[in-house]
């Protein structure tokens, strides 16, 4: 099975033609307008792929309406159930932007040093003015980076390695 991505999870039904309220899981939420394709957990029934028909925000949340639900009845048992796209199917971002997932578990290195491997992106924290990126070292110490471009020397998410300058006061 190729690599999902979740998106978001139907929250509950909207009405009685099929909508759905969905949490997004995803920091910008206007995107689910230009999904054509996603992908429902179907439990037992594996997952199926849903034709998105019309996307609108409402607060935090997003209304879907997928084509050939229109009942209630038809998408009710979903509740609670994570939306997927597939890894060709995700937005397409601009520089310098990546999704977390590629990034947690990238080795980190100090300051392109082939021989000074760190440690690893074990999360990244969303935060008002930028990410930061939760670095677990060799040695068992968290240690919190910011997103920056003084920090941040180069990222190689194929490759699953991320370059980094440790402000002072960081470092073990």
């Amino acid at each position: 099975m190729e690599e999902l991505f979740q998106v978001g999870s139907i929250t509950q039904t909207h009405g009685i033609k099929g909508e759905v309220k969905v949490f997004p899981l995803t920091d910008d939420i206007t995107r689910f307008k230009n999904m054509k394709n996603l992908l429902l957990d179907g439990g037992k029934e594996g997952y199926i792929t849903l034709e998105v028909e019309n996307a609108r925000p409402q607060k935090n949340l997003v209304i879907l309406k997928f084509k050939g639900i229109d009942n209630i009845n038809d998408i009710e048992r979903f509740k609670g159930q994570g939306l997927y796209v597939t890894k060709e199917n995700r937005v397409k971002l601009k520089a310098d932007e990546y999704f977390v997932a590629d990034l947690i578990g990238c080795e980190v290195y100090l300051d392109s040093d082939e021989q000074n491997k760190y440690g690893e992106i074990t999360d990244v924290l969303t935060t008002g003015a930028n990410d930061v990126y939760e670095v677990t070292s060799t040695s068992g110490k968290i240690v919190l980076v910011p997103a920056i471009k003084d920090c941040i020397l180069k990222v190689d998410v194929e490759g699953k390695r991320v370059d980094m300058h440790l402000l002072k006061g960081l470092a073990d």
